[in-house]
This record gives structure tokens, sequence and C-alpha cells, in this order.
């Protein structure tokens, strides 16, 4: 059974260009799907072309009772219905059984995101931090959630970012997204004054770098333009737990307690746009959504703010 699992994490990998993490989500949600149907099956012998929408559904339930949010499910249902397709494609199967399952309907919970306040006082507090302490962590820090915040990347787009996708001179980053779908994003003036002098740091801290590394074993070619945007005080690229941590130690400078990540940033991003007079359109394009209806979200946000400005304001609200 996991041949065939194997075979369509290459296809995703190779045909449909999906990216890494895709593919780890991917391989992780079929195989808990596989160790659900060796159990629930109870036959040594099965084949995919046995398994109907009532196994599914008892794979759905399962999940369900284990207590995993709507959201969890509806992404292993995605994966399997994906799978399912390759395998009805590929003559694998007569049918395709996961076409008609449904998905449990999803909670519409409003994104967690900074306030403008508390915004403000956060890059006052990291652009004081890095003129005082002037050292490569803080300024690198202050660079890394000036960007976040300006162009509300996602956390695999600015791991991955490197020197080539940031233009100071026109104050745009280019990514690729989901889907390897490429965008490019405009950054504010702030944003590109932190990286600047990043730059300048991180110049100086690649140069020591190579100044070691020649001592030890001779000199080595000069970096590409391919390097990484975002290095650690070793200089190599920040890895996405690295991004979660410093992240979140900034956040919780000005959020204490609530826990924000580094898609809280990309939320505040938005929800600031939207609450500014931001097209919806618009707001989508940046974001790099698909799908308009994913934006939506981000006008409950605003609409929020209006009914509290509505209470606070209205004489007879």
């Amino acid at each position: 059974m996991t041949e065939a699992v194997d075979d369509f994490l290459r296809y995703a990998k190779a045909e449909r260009g999906l990216s890494a993490h895709t593919v780890a989500a991917y391989r992780r949600d079929l195989g808990e799907f596989v160790g659900f149907l060796q159990g629930y099956l109870a036959a040594p012998d099965w084949s995919w072309e046995t398994i109907d929408r009532t196994a599914i559904r008892s794979f759905l339930g399962s999940l369900q009772k284990r207590g995993l949010q709507r959201t969890t499910i509806a992404r292993k249902l995605s994966a399997t219905r994906v799978f399912f397709r390759f395998l009805h494609r590929t003559d694998r199967i007569p049918q395709n059984p996961a076409r008609l399952v449904r998905a449990p309907k999803r909670s519409r919970k409003l994104p967690a995101y900074l306030s403008q306040v508390q915004a403000d006082d956060l890059f006052v507090l990291l652009r004081a931090h890095a003129e005082q302490d002037g050292g490569f962590l803080s300024v690198r820090n202050r660079a890394l959630m000036e960007l976040l915040y300006s162009s509300g990347l996602r956390l695999a787009e600015v791991e991955a970012l490197d020197l080539q996708g940031i233009d100071l001179r026109s104050r745009q980053v280019r990514v690729l997204g989901k889907g390897r779908k490429e965008r490019i994003i405009p950054f504010g003036g702030p944003a590109a004054t932190a990286i600047e002098a990043y730059l300048f740091e991180r110049r100086r801290l690649m140069e020591s770098k190579r100044r070691e590394e020649a001592e030890r074993s001779g000199p080595r070619p000069r970096p590409t333009l391919e390097a990484p945007l975002f290095v650690s005080r070793h200089g190599r690229r920040l890895s996405r737990r690295q991004i979660q941590r410093t992240v979140g130690r900034m956040l919780e400078k000005v959020a204490i307690g609530e826990g924000l990540s580094v898609h809280a940033l990309r939320h505040s991003f938005a929800t600031h746009l939207m609450d500014n007079g931001a097209d919806l359109v618009a707001v989508k394009e940046l974001l790099g959504h698909s799908s308009l209806s994913t934006t939506r979200i981000y006008t409950h946000t605003s609409t929020e703010k209006l009914r509290r400005v509505y209470r606070q304001s209205h004489p007879r609200a």
C-alpha cells in the first residue's frame, strides 16, 4: 500500500512542483490514513480498490474522537482526496471514493493579530534596541520583524528568501509562494532602513567567517547572489524553528502571554491594511491567496473594529 503513496509523493514533488513542506505534510497525513486502514480492515491483503466512502468517513470519525481541530481534520481529508484523485487518474482504482465525502464545517475563528498601538510600540522598542546595542542579532531581528510586518510574508517564504529577492531601490521583495507562484510585494521605508543596516552587518559577519575559514583550510569562493538573506551568527540560513523562536520572543514584548506567532504579523499586515481602507482584492494579491474567500476573514476583523467604534461613539448604541 505504501508503494502507491510513494508514487503519489514523487508525483506531487516532481510534476506538481509542491513545496517540500507540503509533500512532508501529505506523507504524514497519508501515513496516518494507511495506519488507520490496517486496523479498520483487519485484513493483510486489502487493496485501494476496496476502500469506500464508509472507510474514509470512519477515518474522519476517529480523528474527531481524538479531539483534533476541524481545520486539521479538513487538511487530512484534503490530502486523502488528492491521493485518491491521483489513484483514479492513473487507473489504479475504478472510481474516487473520496470525491463526495464532506469536510467538517470549519469554524471561522478570527486570527490573532497586533493592534496598531502594539505594532507601533513593538517597532519603537526594536529600533531603540538595535541602535543602542548595535550587535548583529539585534539589527537582524529588527530587519526580520520589519519585513514580516511590512510585506505579510509567510514563514516558509521568509525562510527561503535569498539576497537576490530583495530590491532596496524599488523597495520590493520577490518570493515563491504556495504552488511555487511568484509574487512581488512592496515594503515600506522603515523596513528598507532596517534591512539596509542589517545587510551592512551581514557583510561584516560573512567576511569574518570567510577569513576564519581561509585561515583553517585556504581561500574559498565568495557566495553567490542566491545566498540566504537572513542568517544566524554562524552564517547559516535561519531555519523555520529559529525564525519562530525569534519572532515569538519579539512579539512577547508587547503582547505578553498571548502566544502570538509569525503568522500574527501576517494577520496584522492584512488587518491594518483593511482598517485603513485597502481594497480586498489588493490585499488578496499581496497575501498570495488563490481565492478571495480566504481573504474575506479580514473583513470580519475590520467589521469588529467598526462595531467597537460604534458602541463607544454612538449615543444610542
